[in-house]
């Protein structure tokens, strides 16, 4: 069985929990220590328990916690050269027999896990997603995607479940009260993925078997759930899908969100 609960997930703060009967991990440490510690204990899921936490890129909602946590709970922490150099306040939290390094595009095994990095277009030092393994099943984490690509697609292709970003609506975003140069930087093509294109991915990834999807990453200024949820909805049932084709949620940015069991 393989299992996925979002702790946290929109631009204040992102942390993922995917486990199987033997292994629990994280993928992002972006609240403190003590709210994913809260988050996790409100699953009955021990902190000890994570045998790793693997990090996306260094921006300060995906590492927040991430060296206090690794360091009270003695957890291994997985991360790529460029991504830990560009992060030296939670490097030196680290112990350093904590630190796994991996090329972006490599496999490794954390127990039964089986983890593949893949490259995604963000204005970070190596940002990263990941595809986790379990038997024959598979989930994806991708998020803080400035532009959907060719190979982030076939990278997403015959995922069981997909944790993608929704982040923000463009109208939203323009009457938002972010100044203009962070508006361009959303937009931009290192910025981040708006409802309409999580809506084409999501109907792009139904022909390859997609079974549940749960939309992150929303921006408290420039989204609203109920609307990234509808233009999802409208993308696919204008791709003749129609929302009982697979299990649709949106994540909480607050607090965990149901288990979603494969």
């Amino acid at each position: 069985m393989l299992n996925f609960c979002s702790l946290y997930s929109g631009s204040s703060g992102n942390s993922f929990l995917i486990g199987t009967e033997n292994t629990n991990i994280l993928v992002d440490a972006g609240v403190s220590s003590k709210k994913i510690e809260q988050a996790l204990n409100s699953l009955n899921v021990d902190p000890c328990s994570i045998s790793g936490i693997l990090v996306t890129h260094e921006h300060s909602d995906h590492v927040q916690g991430l060296g206090t946590f690794s360091k009270k709970f003695d957890i291994p922490v997985y991360v790529n050269f460029e991504t830990l150099d560009a992060m030296p306040k939670q490097k030196e939290k680290l112990n350093i027999k904590n630190i796994n390094l991996f090329q972006v595009g490599n496999t490794f095994y954390i127990n039964d896990l089986k983890i593949a990095s893949f490259l995604i277009p963000h204005d970070a030092a190596n940002p990263c997603g990941f595809n986790i393994y379990k038997n024959n099943k598979k989930i994806s984490i991708a998020t803080d995607i400035g532009h959907m690509t060719n190979s982030i697609l076939e990278n997403l292709e015959k995922s069981s479940f997909i944790m993608l970003e929704s982040n923000y609506d463009p109208e939203v975003l323009k009457c938002s009260p972010y100044p203009y140069y962070l508006k361009t930087r959303i937009a931009g093509p290192n910025g981040h993925l708006p409802n309409e294109m999580a809506g084409k991915t999501i109907s792009h990834l139904l022909k390859y078997g997609l079974e549940g999807a749960m939309l992150g990453h929303l921006s408290k200024e420039s989204n609203f759930p109920e609307l990234a949820y509808k233009t999802v909805v409208d993308e696919l049932i204008s791709n003749n899908y129609n929302e009982n084709s697979l299990s649709l949620n949106v994540a909480s940015r607050d607090c965990p969100s149901k288990l979603i069991k494969l």
